[in-house]
């Protein structure tokens, strides 16, 4: 007899519950909560002169890859 049974009905009862919610009630609690899950913009990166970027190393078979590569290789 499983010990948690109350619970797991409990549980049931409120997932039942919760796919009765209708789209346009599901719409309109997230239009109220939308304010408040506002992230302020970040401002982006500025580039890096290749000339500063030092220590990368390229295994010689990933170099070779990205050379046959058409994208990215010549």
């Amino acid at each position: 007899m499983p010990t948690y049974s109350a619970q797991r009905e409990q549980r049931n009862r409120e997932i039942s519950e919760i796919s009765e919610i209708s789209l346009a009630e599901l719409c309109g609690d997230s239009a109220r909560m939308a304010p408040h899950w506002v992230v302020p913009a970040e401002a982006a990166p500025a580039p890096v002169s290749p000339s500063l970027i030092h220590g990368v190393v390229v295994e010689p078979a990933s170099a070779r890859l990205m050379d046959a590569t058409s994208d990215y290789g010549a």
